[in-house]
């Protein structure tokens, strides 16, 4: 029964790390209606974090921070929308949507640039982090939202 004891009290005592779509974004918030313009809006992002997106589960990778690193609210319209990052290094980008769903994307923007596309989005708060594929560096970048293709193309 202690050994039981010690291993549940030493599971509680170690710290648990989650992403808290309550938190204030790090790099800013905005709300965006459909057909917005300038197309596309650009914000520049620090990526990184200690925390590994793969307890996410499916194809999210990268380390990202406990906060969002933008959070924007969109209003949809009959566009469709992209989200993309841009970097000199290798990044990774992690959504959660408006139905709470977790979208992770890598490369698939092109030259190790992650984008996600979304030919029907939804209406309401996207929380999005932008990882690195190592938990001590960052690195500068910038987040691309788009109804007219990937980085605004």
């Amino acid at each position: 029964m202690k050994k039981i004891l010690a291993v549940f009290s030493l599971f509680f005592a170690l710290p648990l790390y989650a992403q808290d779509v309550s938190l204030e974004a790090t790099f800013g918030t905005v709300k965006l209606s459909s057909g917005f313009a300038p197309d596309p809006k650009t914000y520049e992002v620090v990526s990184g974090g200690k925390i590994a997106a793969s307890h996410l589960g499916g194809e999210c990778d990268g380390f990202i921070a406990e906060a969002p690193d933008f959070e924007f609210t969109f209003s949809a319209g009959i566009l469709e929308l992209w989200v993309s990052v841009i970097s000199a290094e290798d990044t990774t980008l992690v959504i959660n949507t408006p139905s709470g769903d977790w979208i992770c994307d890598d490369d698939s923007g092109g030259d190790l640039d992650p984008s996600v596309y979304f030919g029907d989005a939804p209406n309401g708060v996207f929380d999005v982090w932008i990882g690195t594929y190592d938990s001590t560096v960052t690195y500068d970048a910038v987040l691309y939202i788009s109804e007219l293709g990937p980085y605004g193309n």
